[in-house]
């Protein structure tokens, strides 16, 4: 039992030390008592800032002209197998999660981007792929702050990968938001480690800017 106890908080240090970052950059937003009711669209909103404030940072680190990279067999070590035909650019998967930020955005709020979503594929530039991938976070927090206390659990309709229709809340949907891009934020900490690169959530230091 000890030592279950011992792996419990050793495994909890880990996790506060990885969200030290978003913790210091959240420490101007407004504290509120325990057991304070919130709005649903504020905790929403406060769930996704969490995601965005580590996936801004780390696409930040990665230098322009890395935007290009892709991981390829020829990286890894000869005879290992590795099959990764087809995969996103670091730019594209970027590019990727602004996409899925405003579909989903729209399909919880009905809101409609205010830009010209095809334009997206054709950003190159890293300064104008975080610009959309900023803008998209934005649409979103818009999009959740149409949540309610009466609309909050309404089904909107979802579907699964396969295309399968599920129910799905407006609050679900939100929820989604941050979880997608949490998901793709996973693969892109990959991408800088390939290229010699720490997170800067690790709380190591930023490299040279280029």
């Amino acid at each position: 039992m000890k030592v279950i106890k011992q792996m419990v908080v050793a495994v909890s240090l880990v996790g506060i030390s990885a969200m030290a970052p978003v913790v210091r950059a959240q420490q101007g937003w407004e504290k509120v008592a325990p057991g304070t009711m919130i709005a649903p669209a504020e905790a929403l909103n406060s769930l996704l800032s969490m995601t965005e404030i580590q996936m801004i940072s780390l696409v930040k680190a990665l230098p322009a002209d890395k935007y290009g990279f892709a991981p390829s067999a020829a990286i890894f070590a000869p005879g290992q197998r590795t099959e990764y035909a087809g995969v996103r650019t670091f730019g594209a998967l970027v590019i990727h999660v602004a996409q899925a930020n405003y579909a989903l955005g729209s399909h919880l709020s009905g809101l409609k981007p205010d830009i010209d979503l095809t334009l997206l594929p054709k950003l190159k530039y890293k300064d104008e792929i975080i610009a959309a991938l900023e803008d998209s976070f934005a649409f979103d927090h818009k999009a959740i702050g149409t949540i309610t206390n009466a609309n909050a659990f309404e089904d909107i309709g979802g579907r699964t990968p396969s295309g399968a229709t599920i129910p799905s809340t407006r609050s679900t949907q939100a929820a989604y938001i941050a979880v997608h891009a949490s998901d793709e934020y996973g693969q892109m900490v990959e991408y800088l480690r390939m290229n010699g690169i720490a997170p800067p959530a690790s709380g190591a230091p930023a490299p040279p800017k280029k």
